[in-house]
This record gives C-alpha cells, sequence and structure tokens, in this order.
C-alpha cells in the first residue's frame, strides 16, 4: 500500500499530516509511520482544510467563481489546497510486541493505510468474547478481535448506544460466538424476547444450542425449553431490593415476618397472621397491598392464589436449576417480556442472588477456580444502577457491579444513558463497547471512564454508525475501533457439521 500522508508538524497527542490529493482520509481511519525499526500506528481524530493561500485571497478567488466565471480554477489545486489531518498514537510495535505510545513518529515521514501484518499480537485467547473485526475508518480489516472472558467479564462489560445503533445486534453476536467456544456462562435477563428467536432466526439457531443453550419463558414454552415459574417460598426480603419501594417501618415488617415465618412468610403477609412484634395496621396493609400487586396475588376463602410467574406449589427447583445450568458454562435466557418493570427486576433480582450466594460460597470452600466466569446481561441498567435507585438503597446488581470481580461473577450491563450511572460504579466497567452515541453528556461520561483516553474522539463516537464500534478496555493494548457483523448474515451461514465421518471399510454393501 503505498503513501497516503506525511507528518508535517504537531506535538505528541496532536500530530499534523498532509493527505496526498489522490487519497482521502476517513475519521478514525488507522495510519501507520515506520522508522527506527519501528511501528508507530496513529489514528485519525479530525480532519481540516489547509491551503497556501490567505483567507482573504480564498475569499475573493471563491467570490470570483461564484460571481463572475463559474470556470475559473486555480492553478496547481492539489499542491495550493488540501487536507490534514489531525492523528494521535495509539500503539507503538517493537518486534511485534505492542507497547504504549512513548514517542513521535520522525518528522517528514510517509504514513501508509494499516493491514493485517502491521498486528500479528491479536489472537484468540482460551476463553473467547468475540467483538467484531478491527476497523479502520470504514473499511474492515480481515482480524478479528476477542477479550478474555475470565478477565473482561469479572471486571464487568458496558455497552452505550443510541436506539437503532447495534446494541440488541452486538449481544447477540456476542453471544452467538460465545456458543462456540467461550466457557463461561450466561444469565441473559430478556425484557423484549429477541435472543432466543422464538419467530425468527436467534440462538436457538446456532449448531450448539442443544447443549449449550436454555431458555425459560412464562408464556407458550416452545418444545425443550422451560417453564418459568417460581415457588413462592423461595422468595426472600433481600429479593424485594430495587423491585419495590418500602419505608424503613415496612422493610422492618418483610423481616419481622420472614424471620417468624421463613419460607411462608408471604402467605403470613396475605393472611395477616400474627408477629411478636407490633406493628401498625396500616404498616401491614401497604406491605400486604404492594405484595399483592408486584407478585400478582389474591386472597379467595382464607387462601393465597397466585395468578403469574409465582405459585404455591410448582417452581421449587426453577432458581437452582437455572443456577446449575450456569455454572455449567451455558447461555440461559429468562424471558421477561410480559412482566412489569418491577417485576423483571424481581426475577433478575432472584436469580442473581443466588448465583452470587454459589460464587461467594464457592471461594470460601476454596473451589472457585475450578468455576466458569459468569456474565449477568441486563438491559436498560439505570433501572437498577442509576445514582436515584441507589440513593434508595442498594441491590444485588449494584453490590456485583462492586464486589463481583471477586467471585469471578459480573454485569453486562447494557444502557442508552451511561451518565445516569455512578461514576464509581462506571470506573468498575473496565470494558466499553460504545456505539454510535449521538447526545454529548452521554459521550463525556464514557469518554472520562475510558480504560483508554478517548478525549479526542467525541467526534468520532458521535459519527459511528449502525453496527461501528470502538472497544476500550484493560485488556486490549489500544481503544480497538471494530465492525460488528450482521447477526442474521452470521445465524444463516452454513454451519460445518459435528457428526463424525462414518467408515464403511469391511462392509459388505452388495
Amino acid at each position: 500500500m503505498g503513501v497516503v500522508a506525511k507528518v508535517i508538524s504537531g506535538s505528541f497527542g496532536k500530530i499534523i499530516a498532509r493527505q496526498k490529493s489522490s487519497y482521502s482520509i476517513e475519521l478514525g481511519e488507522l495510519l501507520v509511520s515506520e522508522s527506527n525499526g519501528q511501528k508507530i500506528i496513529l489514528q485519525v481524530y479530525d480532519l481540516v482544510y489547509g491551503s497556501q493561500l490567505s483567507q482573504s485571497a480564498l475569499e475573493l478567488a471563491s467570490g470570483l467563481s461564484l460571481e463572475e466565471n463559474p470556470e475559473l480554477e486555480f492553478m496547481d489545486f492539489g499542491m495550493r489546497n488540501y487536507t490534514l489531518a489531525l492523528l494521535k498514537g495509539v500503539l507503538t510495535v517493537i518486534n511485534r510486541r505492542p507497547r504504549v505510545p512513548k514517542t513521535l513518529p520522525s518528522f517528514f515521514s510517509d504514513l501508509r493505510q494499516i493491514k493485517e501484518e502491521d498486528l500479528p499480537f491479536f489472537s484468540q485467547p482460551k476463553s473467547p468474547i468475540f467483538l467484531g473485526k478491527l476497523r479502520s475508518g470504514t473499511k474492515v480489516l480481515n482480524i478479528d478481535v476477542f477479550v478474555d472472558a475470565d478477565k473482561a467479564l469479572s471486571h464487568h462489560i458496558l455497552v452505550s448506544a443510541q436506539t437503532g445503533k447495534g446494541k440488541s445486534n452486538l449481544v447477540k453476536v456476542l453471544l452467538y460466538k460465545a456458543m462456540g467456544r467461550c466457557e463461561a456462562g450466561f444469565l441473559v435477563l430478556d425484557p423484549h424476547d429477541e435472543y432466543y428467536g422464538r419467530h425468527s432466526l436467534g440462538l436457538k439457531d446456532h449448531p450448539r444450542a442443544g447443549d449449550k443453550l436454555v431458555y425459560y419463558t412464562p408464556g407458550k414454552v416452545p418444545v425443550g425449553c422451560r417453564e418459568l415459574v417460581f415457588h413462592i417460598g423461595l422468595l426472600k426480603p433481600e429479593h424485594l431490593e430495587g423491585a419495590v419501594q418500602l419505608s424503613d417501618a415496612q422493610w422492618q415488617a418483610v423481616a419481622a415476618y420472614y424471620r417468624t415465618y421463613k419460607e411462608n412468610w408471604v402467605e403470613a403477609i396475605m393472611l395477616e397472621k400474627d408477629i411478636k412484634v407490633g406493628f401498625l395496621e396500616a404498616t401491614i396493609n401497604v406491605v400486604k397491598r404492594r405484595l399483592m400487586q408486584l407478585l400478582d396475588l389474591r386472597v379467595v376463602e382464607g387462601k393465597v392464589e397466585c395468578k403469574g410467574i409465582f405459585s404455591t406449589s410448582a417452581g421449587r427447583s426453577t432458581i437452582a436449576d437455572i443456577c446449575k445450568e450456569v455454572e455449567a458454562g451455558k447461555v440461559v435466557i429468562v424471558d421477561t417480556s410480559l412482566f412489569s418493570k418491577s417485576v423483571e427486576v424481581l426475577v433478575g433480582s432472584l436469580i442473581s442472588t443466588e448465583l452470587f450466594k454459589h460464587y461467594r460460597y464457592y471461594k470460601y470452600i476454596g473451589g472457585l477456580k475450578g468455576k466458569p466466569t459468569i456474565g449477568i446481561i441486563i438491559e436498560e441498567a439505570p433501572r437498577v444502577l442509576s445514582k436515584a435507585v441507589l440513593e434508595r438503597g442498594g441491590n444485588i446488581f449494584s453490590t456485583i457491579a462492586r464486589e463481583g470481580r471477586k467471585f469471578k461473577i459480573g454485569l453486562v450491563a447494557i444502557t442508552q444513558l451511561p451518565s445516569l450511572i455512578p461514576k464509581e460504579i462506571l470506573a468498575n466497567m473496565n470494558t466499553k463497547i460504545i456505539l454510535g452515541t449521538e447526545m454529548a453528556v452521554e459521550r463525556q461520561a464514557l469518554i472520562s471512564s475510558a480504560a483508554q483516553d478517548l478525549s479526542d474522539d467525541e467526534r468520532t463516537i458521535a459519527s459511528l454508525d449502525t453496527g461501528e464500534a470502538i472497544i476500550t478496555s484493560s485488556f486490549l493494548k489500544m481503544a480497538v475501533p471494530v465492525k460488528l457483523p450482521l447477526f442474521e448474515d452470521l445465524a444463516s451461514q452454513k454451519q460445518p457439521s459435528n457428526r463424525a465421518k462414518l467408515n464403511y471399510l469391511g462392509v459388505g454393501l452388495e
């Protein structure tokens, strides 16, 4: 590939290069400078016009062209007027090893397009999470970008984008690829019932779906899938955190009933059974009313009846089954599309709390090392992680965000509004997948908490098209621009057969 630009001036974070007139440099494009046995990879973060003519001369010439003679042309146009690219160093490669850049490219050095051979260190880890193909501007290179699942998931992943920029497609691609070689387990809380693919292409179409995918739904259950139902005795007061708002006195009443009646505490509140600690009747009535609404319960002739996903007879093993499947390294999708937001949070809290308890216990007994890392995928993350929610009290998701890395369990938080999430939690999310983000406030929240310096990339982030992303991670040497494949194209590709080739040697077929 030939020379496309030449370094002419600038400073360490603002290198200026003149573009070759026959080539069009793109925002976000990666260019390479080679000198002194090393390669410096540079990224374009802005483009400006340059000219040897003064501004007044340009204004005069444009006026003459507009008003007098439309055919008026500059002499030596490509020499006198040009485009300047503003670049920053993102990586230095010495002896095929990547390093953080600490030097400038040589003055007046040539810049060329990047190619696959410049990045030999991009490799596939043992338990990979696929994040897309490396992208240079709009050009896609044949280099797959991965992060190690054990590191990235336990330190949390944030997926941020405006509506229509490809969040759902990204998660589908991530999970589809993970079902191939990734050893991690995933709990997917699906509020739109879009990942399994009940009526279209989805994760069910993966060649290994039979042994890697489990689907729970409260509606009409497809063949081979599970009904989502929980026994009411599995509920504990801690599961309600974030799902229902109660005053201090009401929480105390809930705790008192749980201490007295154990797994029958919900029924005891519904039937207004006595407890030793005295509470105002109004307090108990409010708790009863909110539980009836949240859990879809009613009292008929002195008995509690359940109408929703909670039952007094079925579903005793649901949580244990889900935990077992996630801990076996499977992708478990829980369809919450028919629920209110409060019930969605409750269902996620029920399962996540028990998973966290399991892994905390495994660490206590020294058995955590042999367990797969777990990622919990939650959409509209500010519902459980926003400043306003956490000011009312913590929940299991905020606990995992702060402590999960110690126990090999992390969040994959999806949001349009990262600015609503507290800075200390954003900082704990060490891998960020940034898709097109048009709102300046949201871009600033992402830039200020990124693992790499993105302070000059605000325009680049705003200009990301659907399916384009920037990956910033503590486990990558640079902020990596990627292009994600369309899930439908990926899932419809002919997959290699896993069937063993039969050998008929010695068998008489006549």
